[in-house]
């Protein structure tokens, strides 16, 4: 036999038992029997109260545990996997209308269709409403498919298990770009199968990103060209092209519409513009939103423009290769517009900005492009009575080149046939409907001069096809003016976009010409009849109506050939008396510095001559600039204006004619050298030769490459006049894949060289395998 003594006991059920006397093992057993039961007893009541308070009896409404939007793989279907929110510590939903994605709940306990209903809230904005589409109810039931109509959110169950369900939700093709927001509600069902009051409300705290979709054949945006796709939406390297028409320059940008940045800074432009949601279903509203808000005028948008030095409070225009850094600083500035932008730049950041809300986008440079500011679709160009241009007098120029974009998008507010690329221009030029934005205008519609399709078609269609009248002081004229010659195939020379799945990092192979997607041909009979229909109205008409004259003298501009910095070049007309009498002939011809919108900085040199032209003679007329009368009156992209006017006196037959080019620049040469891997450094060689007889002070190198490096700046000492020079940087991969680098050189004395380089990044290496290696 045993004996246990004494035992203490603790307090249950509120029924303290201070010990229990045993002699032996019978009353010890009885003992524990005892206190099981008072433990049981205790045990259900507490799961009877607990389960009254939780619902675990059946008697209340599901809770949620945690909703997973499976951010990862959501983004493969959607075609969003390249952003790097989706690949952050904290993944984020990004998707494009059209498409469903899956979401898995967890409840606190198991999920019985027969006794729960469960009903999603998608709402967009700070007020959502039924009534206007930005509150969408979608009642979850236990089917596995979809309803027929795909133009209304949908939900259907894909799998239950236990407390776990996933759902696949339908989001229309319609719906309103933009944050979105998901709640999940539960309530208990009756037994005559209606909602009891009580429910439960779980609200998702992250933000559900819903963007416009080329891959899907009911969206508006929808490009059936695999190849375009890639190339207009998901390419985040692309090129704009500057300088002048007889010879572009390919300038790289990086769009980075995938850097973690971007994406936030277009849904607070979206925001800011006020947008209404209807607006924001509708591609043609946005793209006209994001011309008015990349620009900082009217609405504080994201750049100041600014078209000549001093640049000293901000970024000069030129310094800048990509978007990303310039919509990171817009945030970080707390939504103040950054200093400063052109026209390229404000085209790169739209293009940054359409592509990253998913509507097909690309910049497009018109060489030779007319602003006209007092909508006559001509250009005026003023000369006093002794062949100088006069400035004032009118606003309207004509730039060396402009950019604007091209967005792809149906238009179903215009007659059929009238969708595809339509320009949109964030560069601040004139104001439409009074704030400054452009487009989107029909690109057909520019072609045959329907002017009066919406948006600023006429204001484009005077950009690459305006007529250049020029008028010359003259007081015996009734109006004071006399009208010297009508140009009507000098504006719109060159349209230039980058070729689709083409890539030249040193030349313009990747460049394709779409001047007659804008217009005829000129001199073609189709290309004064869009004109002609352009000008339909008497206000414009009198101005395309042409002096008639005798014309038997025949005047040439000859073309400037390429010429490097620091050298020196001439300037030549030829004249020939093709008449039997001789001629009289005065002439003048003028070089000055331009900035890239036409306006005169400096004049660099003049010359007029006054000489006898005998039957068949020919004479040429020259001016030579050395570098030394050149070099210090050149501003920002060294630019060059030729103007040449010249009169026949016995027959009064005047001619003008300007040729503009730019002088070039020594390319920078990038090499490689290693193996570039992710995680693993390898160096970058950069090398030019300083062009001039001049040392370069205050020289830096400006670096980025998506997945590879920065922007960032790196400084470099002073260059010797003529000396070659070679710069290594370390740059260490971040991502695989093929890859592109650019860099720009600046200096005092020397600015806007470029260079860029493809770059193929292998995947990181197993340690193991190295090491055994």
């Amino acid at each position: 036999m045993y004996s246990f003594g004494r035992l203490p006991l603790s307090d249950v059920s509120n029924n303290t038992v201070s010990s229990y006397n045993v002699s032996d093992v019978d009353d010890y057993n009885s003992y524990l029997r005892d206190l099981l039961r008072k433990m049981l007893e205790e045990y259900e009541k507490r799961r009877e109260l607990n389960g009254s308070e939780n619902g675990e009896d059946g008697s209340s409404a599901l809770k949620v545990e945690s909703v997973d939007f499976l951010p990862r793989d959501n983004a493969l279907k959607h075609n969003t996997q390249m952003y790097e929110l989706v690949e952050g510590p904290k993944p984020v939903l990004i998707l494009r209308r059209g498409l469903s994605f899956t979401v898995t709940i967890l409840f606190n306990r198991d999920y019985d269709p027969k006794k729960h209903t469960l009903k999603l809230e998608m709402s967009c904005g700070s007020n959502p409403q039924i009534s206007k589409g930005t509150l969408v109810v979608i009642p979850i039931t236990n089917n596995d498919s979809y309803k027929e109509d795909k133009t209304k959110w949908d939900v259907r169950l894909q799998s239950h298990d236990g407390s776990n369900i996933t759902l696949q939700v339908h989001v229309p093709s319609s719906v309103g770009v933009g944050i979105w927001k998901m709640k999940v509600t539960s309530q208990l069902k009756s037994k005559d199968d209606e909602p009891v009051s009580s429910s439960e409300t779980y609200e998702c705290k992250e933000n559900i990103y819903v963007l416009f979709n080329p891959w899907s054949k009911d969206d508006s945006v929808y490009m059936q060209d695999d190849k375009m796709r890639k190339e207009y939406v998901l390419n985040d390297v692309g090129k704009i092209y500057v300088g002048s028409f007889n010879y572009p320059q390919g300038r790289q940008w990086i769009f980075g519409q995938f850097k973690d940045s971007v994406l936030p800074a277009c849904m607070f432009l979206l925001e800011r513009s006020r947008l209404d949601y209807s607006s924001r279903t509708n591609p043609v509203k946005v793209a006209r939103a994001v011309s008015a808000m990349v620009n900082s005028l009217n609405d504080n948008g994201v750049i100041i423009g600014r078209w000549h030095e001093p640049y000293d409070e901000g970024v000069a225009p030129w310094k800048w290769t990509g978007s990303a850094a310039i919509l990171e600083k817009f945030m970080k500035n707390g939504g103040d517009p950054v200093k400063y932008g052109q026209c390229w730049v404000f085209a790169g950041v739209c293009n940054t900005v359409c592509r990253a809300l998913g509507l097909p986008c690309r910049p497009v440079s018109n060489f030779v492009s007319a602003h006209d500011a007092d909508a006559t679709l001509t250009i005026d160009k003023l000369f006093n009575e002794n062949g100088d241009q006069m400035s004032g007098g009118t606003n309207d120029s004509i730039w060396n080149f402009h950019v604007w974009n091209e967005c792809w998008m149906a238009r179903s507010d215009l007659p059929a046939g009238y969708g595809g690329w339509q320009i949109v221009d964030a560069t601040p030029q004139e104001t439409s409907e009074g704030i400054y934005q452009l487009g989107p205008a029909s690109q057909l519609a520019v072609k045959r001069g329907e002017v009066g399709y919406r948006y600023d078609v006429p204001f484009v269609f005077a950009e690459v096809n305006a007529d250049i009248v020029y008028w010359q002081k003259d007081r015996k004229a009734e109006t004071g003016w006399k009208k010297m010659k009508t140009n009507t195939s000098h504006v719109g020379r060159l349209i230039l976009t980058k070729k689709v799945g083409v890539d030249d990092d040193y030349g313009n192979r990747d460049a394709e010409d779409i001047t007659y997607e804008y217009k005829n041909k000129e001199g073609t009979e189709e290309e004064r009849m869009s004109v002609l229909n352009a000008t339909n109205n008497d206000i414009v008409r009198h101005r395309f109506d042409r002096p008639v004259e005798k014309e038997d003298v025949s005047f040439e501009l000859l073309e400037s050939k390429k010429v490097m910095i620091g050298r020196p070049f001439d300037v030549t007309i030829k004249i020939k008396n093709l008449s039997s009498k001789p001629r009289t002939v005065s002439a003048i011809l003028s070089a000055s510095s331009v900035y890239y919108t036409g306006i005169t900085a400096k004049m660099l040199k003049r010359k007029s001559d006054k000489f006898i032209l005998q039957p068949k003679q020919e004479e040429l007329l020259s001016i030579k600039l050395t570098s030394s009368e050149y070099l210090d009156k050149l501003v920002d992209y060294a630019m060059i204006k030729i103007y040449a006017l010249a009169t026949v006196m016995e027959t009064q037959q005047s001619w003008s004619g300007e040729d503009d080019f730019v002088l070039d620049k020594p390319k920078l040469s990038l090499e490689v050298h290693g193996t570039p891997e992710v995680g693993r450094p390898f160096e970058l060689v950069i090398t030019f030769q300083n062009p001039l007889k001049r040392i370069l002070e205050d020289c830096v190198f400006n670096i980025e490459g998506p997945g590879l490096a920065g922007p960032y700046h790196s400084k470099f000492r002073d260059i010797k006049p003529g000396e070659t020079i070679t710069h290594n940087e370390k740059l260490v991969p971040q991502q695989p894949g093929s890859k592109t680098i650019f860099v720009t050189f600046s200096s005092r004395q020397l600015i806007q060289l470029m260079g860029s380089k493809h770059i193929e990044v292998i995947p990181k290496s197993d340690p193991s395998h190295n090491e055994t290696l």
